[in-house]
């Protein structure tokens, strides 16, 4: 395995470059077809740029060679439900926005998930949106597709600094049809 290669490979990927992170995996594959990280980080990009079935395709060869690697686990398990042309939301990474700090950020699982098909398509490290409604704080995608719903007892306090003028950045942690974690990071106090 050529590392300088797969290090170009995942700063692609951590910069949103899909095009770029195929083709220098498709590069690592071509010495080494059996590099599990290669075909973990192809099948990655593949989804992000809406090539699902070449996406399955990567994953299933993982799956081939290590029938108990999770990543590829997951992976084909998210894939699965999509159709090829949509893809897998990914984001810039900046490390900052995930740093825990006591006061200023907060992980919540959400209540009362959405749809399967959007919620499948989530992905970590994904921007989301905080909508305060008259009783509730609902999560949404950046194109106002309902994620869930943050729990009661939070979502009071939430509308009440909500209302005072606090903006929260709000990223998925984890997610998949059954379960739901964002990320919180008061931004405007």
């Amino acid at each position: 395995m050529n590392s300088k290669l797969a290090q170009k490979a995942v700063k692609a990927a951590l910069s949103c470059d899909w095009e770029l992170a195929i083709e220098l995996n498709k590069q690592i594959l071509k010495d080494s077809p059996e590099d599990i990280n290669a075909l973990n980080r192809l099948a990655h990009a593949q989804a992000a740029t809406g090539l699902i079935k070449q996406a399955i395709h990567a994953s299933e060869k993982v799956i081939l060679i290590d029938p108990f690697n999770t990543i590829a686990q997951k992976s084909l398990s998210k894939l699965k439900k999509l159709k090829n042309g949509h893809n897998i939301s990914p984001a810039p990474l900046n490390a900052s926005d995930f740093l825990e700090e006591p006061g200023k950020t907060r992980t919540v699982s959400l209540i009362n998930l959405g749809d399967n098909k959007i919620l499948a398509q989530l992905g970590s490290a994904e921007k989301v949106i905080l909508k305060a409604h008259n009783h509730r704080v609902c999560v949404y995608t950046c194109n106002d597709k309902y994620i869930g719903r943050v729990a009661d007892n939070l979502a009071a306090k939430l509308r009440k600094l909500i209302d005072l003028g606090c903006e929260y950045n709000t990223y998925i942690k984890t997610g998949n049809e059954h379960s739901v974690t964002i990320f919180m990071r008061e931004i405007k106090k």
